[in-house]
């Protein structure tokens, strides 16, 4: 039987060259499917917002809702280190929010180390939580709670935003992050960052020389149409599935021939 997954476990990844798998989840039966699948962690994303409340960004989702979604991936019980994104505003406005919401996280969701997004404008955050012993994954990069200021959802860290994004890293892992979340950075970059940082690197749309990626479960299941970023991989395409299975039950239905003895009680 699989053991848990611990902090220490994700830090000794890296250090063994094996690189770390990370899957979204926001609830019970998916938290159950993608740990099942054997992923060391699972990342409970305020991307709940778009791809589980139809929102078209991350930035309405509020704290109650994210422990929701935390409390049932927990639920399933996974050997999985579970992370929860911290939303828009619920660390920003100081260190006393910060660390208290990022204690509610553990506390009343459960989970088992949180992910906030800011490289050197969030390290004193960073710093503040972990001294109060809570695992902190950082988040740098394209940051979509960011998204007004940079225009859009656009690769970040080309020519002289290389060195921002470079100090932002060095921030992070400075303040105490565990680990850091590299997102729509240009693959060289990436490498560069990863072969001189000394926590692991989490890529999406960073390129293949991260210590591990992270994909959004909708994502790689076909499930969500609103966007399809050149760095999402589909590995299967659930959705005309899913729409013909509730096509077929509404024609069943409608001419009768659901429900059957077979679907009776006597």
């Amino acid at each position: 039987m699989k053991k848990k997954t611990t902090i220490p476990d994700i830090l000794k990844m890296k250090l063994n060259g094996q690189r770390i798998t990370v899957l979204t989840a926001y609830d019970f039966p998916f938290a159950r499917l993608v740990d099942g699948g054997g992923v060391d962690v699972i990342l409970v994303g305020d991307s709940a917002g778009v791809v589980f409340a139809g929102h078209e960004t991350t930035l309405p989702v509020t704290m109650d809702e994210m422990l929701y979604h935390v409390r049932a991936v927990k639920r399933a019980d996974p050997k999985a280190l579970v992370v929860a994104d911290m939303p828009f505003m619920s660390y920003q406005t100081g260190i006393e929010d910060a660390c208290r919401n990022c204690g509610r996280m553990i506390k009343e969701g459960g989970a088992e180390a949180v992910k906030v997004e800011g490289g050197s404008n969030m390290a004193h955050v960073i710093r503040a939580v972990s001294s109060i012993d809570i695992p902190v994954m950082a988040h740098i990069g394209l940051t979509p709670q960011s998204v007004h200021r940079m225009g859009g959802y656009k690769v970040q860290g080309r020519n002289e935003q290389a060195e921002r994004i470079k100090d932002d890293a060095y921030a992070v892992q400075h303040a105490g992050a565990f680990a850091v979340v590299l997102e729509g950075i240009p693959a060289a970059l990436a490498a560069e960052i990863t072969a001189e940082l000394t926590i692991p690197t989490i890529g999406i749309g960073a390129g293949p020389s991260c210590d591990g990626q992270v994909l959004v479960i909708h994502d790689i299941l076909g499930l969500c149409d609103k966007y399809s970023p050149k760095f999402v991989k589909r590995y299967a395409d659930l959705g005309p599935i899913i729409s013909a299975a509730v096509t077929q039950y509404v024609a069943e239905v409608r001419n009768g021939e659901f429900p059957t003895e077979e679907h009776s009680f006597s």
